[in-house]
């Protein structure tokens, strides 16, 4: 009987093992005209507002369109290569559905500075996220480990096998059946705050991925938005506090939910 092994299979005498190519795209990386509401930009750096729904840098299943592709158009020089060939620029990511400040490194001693202080967690960020269900405590700590799905390797999982994961979070506003709240993350896992949430019971609203992602509000995507990042210049050493407003989407069910308080 045929089957696809893991990494972690245990072979046995007289198993036999084949090995298949993976045929790999190749992607060529061009500038595009996507607009993209620039917060900050100098000539060592460009911090942006990223809309949901735009994937940051390319890969097989979104070979253009991206947010890489937008750069390039606006950067007419080269951005940092450090990240590769297909993340130019690229020092840290935002899902897909999630939108919000982003910084890109124009050049590589900028790139490694801000790397450097993301691993030092010198770099604040702060989200803001709408999360099905009626948050009890007015502030807490999330201190659980994330590591990947061992049933469903494109999900993210908490697990005591997996990398330290720190989100501290405290209520905003609460609503009927919902709660807005300002999430500060210490650590940068894959899918952190949706991850977190979505385990302590408060899914955040429109997750396709670890919720439901029902919502009477018709929304696609998670309702989670990086709204403000702080760092250190990596040239001047000036401290940036930079803060990107909420989608309108994001605002008018806001606004709805203001009508309908928490009993």
């Amino acid at each position: 009987m045929e089957k696809y092994g893991k990494p972690s299979l245990k072979v046995n005498k007289g198993d036999i093992i084949k090995i298949q190519d993976i045929e790999v795209k190749q992607i060529n990386l061009k500038p595009q005209d996507i607009p993209l509401d620039i917060i900050y930009e100098d000539k060592d750096i460009i911090v942006v507002n990223k809309p949901k729904g735009l994937v940051v840098h390319p890969a097989n299943g979104n070979p253009d369109g991206t947010l890489v592709n937008a750069i390039m158009n606006i950067c007419k020089t080269s951005l940092s290569g450090i990240g590769g060939e297909l993340r130019p620029g690229i020092v840290h990511r935002l899902d897909k559905d999630t939108s919000g400040l982003i910084m890109v490194a124009k050049n590589d001693v900028a790139h490694i500075d801000l790397s450097e202080q993301i691993k030092n967690h010198e770099v604040k960020k702060i989200y803001l996220a709408l999360v099905r269900g009626i948050v009890k405590e007015n502030q807490a700590t999330i201190n659980m480990p994330i590591a990947r799905s061992i049933k469903d390797r494109k999900k993210m999982a908490v697990s005591k096998d997996g990398k330290n994961a720190i989100t501290h979070f405290k209520v905003i506003e609460r609503f009927n059946e919902y709660t807005l709240l300002e999430l500060q993350i210490e650590t940068g896992r894959t899918h952190q705050i949706r991850v977190h949430m979505s385990y302590i019971g408060y899914p955040v609203v429109g997750d396709m991925v670890y919720s439901n992602g029902k919502n009477p509000f018709g929304v696609k995507g998670q309702m989670l938005h990086s709204y403000m990042l702080s760092f250190r210049h990596p040239m001047t050493k000036e401290i940036l506090k930079l803060q990107a407003p909420l989608p309108k989407y994001f605002e008018d069910v806001l606004n709805k939910l203001k009508n309908t308080p928490a009993i």
